[in-house]
């Protein structure tokens, strides 16, 4: 009950205002809501329906690297996971781009451009873009799947 969720919703086609207002009211005691069309529920679902999962991979990948470095397992996922908090809570406070962000802690010839350096060469960006694409899609075959299930019956 972290109260820290995202939350998509969609007026499909029998919502109407009041019902949407009534939805968003709900799900802001958990988090935030943004309204999109319908047709972008599955990439809502690929990003941040799935998400959590990817960050997840994300500091556990980097705790280890902690350890790999000669941190104590606690240690190293604890400041993990309070970076990656730390960091969110930056990007959403201040509103800035995360490109920009990202330069105002990236010194010429530092350890963070280094770091970033090999990200980029092993593809970690295209690598969740890809992931997101690939849960997409995913979520599209499952809807398609209980759509024809329900014709079924």
């Amino acid at each position: 009950t972290v109260k820290a969720g995202a939350t998509a919703i969609s007026a499909g086609t029998h919502a109407t205002e009041d019902d949407l207002d009534v939805a968003r009211a709900l799900f802001s005691a958990v988090g935030r809501v943004v309204t999109l069309d319908e047709t972008l529920l599955d990439a809502v679902t690929g990003l941040s329906g799935s998400g959590p999962a990817y960050v997840m991979l994300m500091i556990e990948a980097l705790a280890d690297g902690g350890v790999k470095v000669g941190l104590h397992r606690d240690t190293a996922l604890l400041l993990a996971a309070q970076t990656v908090y730390g960091s969110a809570k930056l990007l959403l406070e201040t509103g800035e781009h995360p490109g920009r962000l990202k330069d105002m802690v990236t010194s010429p010839g530092g350890t963070a451009i280094a770091g970033l350096h090999t990200l980029e060469s092993g593809g970690l960006r295209r690598t969740l873009i890809d992931a997101v694409e690939a849960a997409t899609n995913r979520s599209a075959q499952l809807g398609e799947i209980m759509a024809a299930k329900m014709t079924k019956k």
